[in-house]
């Protein structure tokens, strides 16, 4: 084979894997549109009227992930299955926000951490990464970090609606939460460092339950407690 024989080749591959590429990019762009809409609906439980209607967002929001699932399934067959880390950057980003809004729902629903398992299964992926396309761990683990964040948040905005018993309740689950992250051996630089973020949460969190404390407010968000959330 000559070398121009041979250059001819690699030019050939490299076309393929250029249009591999498009195709994933073309995907991983219906799936952003997707997430941001998820986003937008889940924003609404900030709002003081949101708080009233939580439960119907989290039915609205479900439906959307329907969309989601067909979107994967698309995704799926756009490269090799061999090839996931190959092309893994592409929807890395994506992938982990829309863990994050799973978890955001399922803790807005029922105020526990979602598994990685049950992530995988809303999202329309597998667990494992010998089953094929899956959900990486420590995509996982950055989208718990987000949902940190978010309800830290939701925390604060929950007092200016007058809920001063879902503060305590979310600091009980985020303490929780840091207690597991610590038992982590964690190597990967990006999640240590998306990891030590979650102790300026836990702090904005304890911030909001001593202000509750301070004005008196945290003895009647532990009566309330006990009534809906």
């Amino acid at each position: 084979m000559s070398v121009s024989e041979m250059f001819a080749a690699l030019q050939g591959a490299l076309g393929q894997d250029q249009d591999i590429r498009e195709e994933i990019r073309k995907v991983v762009q219906a799936l952003e549109q997707t997430a941001r809409e998820i986003l937008t609906l889940l924003q609404g439980v900030h709002q003081g009227p949101g708080f009233q209607h939580i439960s119907k967002k989290c039915q609205k929001a479900r439906e959307h992930f329907d969309t989601v699932r067909t979107q994967m399934e698309s995704l799926k067959t756009k490269f090799p299955a061999d090839q996931y880390y190959r092309f893994h950057e592409h929807w890395r980003f994506v992938l982990q926000r829309l863990v994050f809004l799973a978890a955001f729902v399922v803790y807005l629903e029922s105020e526990t951490l979602v598994t990685r398992e049950a992530v995988a299964e809303i999202l329309g992926i597998e667990a494992d990464r010998e089953r094929g396309f899956h959900l990486d761990i420590e995509d996982y683990l950055s989208g718990v970090l987000t949902l940190a964040s978010e309800l830290a948040r939701l925390a604060v905005n929950s007092v200016t609606a007058g809920d001063y018993s879902r503060p305590l309740r979310i600091s009980t689950f985020i303490n929780e939460l840091d207690s597991g992250f610590r038992l982590l051996n964690l190597k990967n630089d990006s999640l240590r460092k998306r990891y030590d973020g979650l102790k300026y949460d836990v702090k904005k969190i304890e911030e909001v339950v001593y202000d509750l404390s301070i004005r008196g407010l945290n003895k009647e968000a532990t009566v309330s407690a006990g009534g809906e959330k």
